[in-house]
């Protein structure tokens, strides 16, 4: 079965409003959307069609999407419902329509497909690292060096 994951983005876009296939979201993630006043007839009427499936991850799957956040260092940048689609994308092994940069990056990192809505996606893939601009040292978190108080700075290591 072909899995097609949506993010928040994906509906604040109008992916499923203009499409006949079936996607999937999490309830994080519903909960999220389900305010949008104009369109929330639509969503119901996703709903009742069955084009839209609302869809808990099992927890055996969202430790793996953190573990997964955690090793590239998204994990600060990623909310829970993100944290929630990542999951199912491993669970059903499906594709995420998203244009969250930390999203796309723990997904490919995974080797899950990512499809851009309204952007170009990702371009480079790989693990963050945090770095002194100061002593040219690197940490795995924080925001100050501990070495000599400088504040931390992120750069992507990319894979090659």
């Amino acid at each position: 079965m072909d899995f097609k994951i949506l993010d928040a983005s994906a509906f604040y876009a109008g992916v499923p409003f203009r499409s006949t296939d079936v996607c999937y979201t999490t309830p994080l993630v519903y909960e999220e959307i389900r305010h949008i006043k104009k369109n929330h007839d639509a969503i119901g009427t996703l709903l009742e069609t069955r084009r839209l499936e609302i869809r808990e991850p099992s927890l055996e799957y969202i430790k793996n999407a953190i573990k997964a956040s955690k090793n590239t260092g998204d994990f600060p940048q990623l909310s829970k419902q993100d944290i929630s689609i990542i999951a199912l994308g491993i669970e059903t092994n499906g594709k995420i329509i998203s244009d969250d940069f930390a999203i796309s990056n723990v997904a490919k990192n995974l080797g899950l497909e990512i499809i851009p809505i309204m952007t170009k996606g990702i371009k480079d893939v790989g693990k963050w690292v945090h770095y002194c601009p100061g002593c040219r040292t690197n940490h795995a978190t924080g925001k100050e060096c501990p070495v000599c108080g400088t504040p931390l700075k992120r750069k992507l290591l990319k894979e090659k």
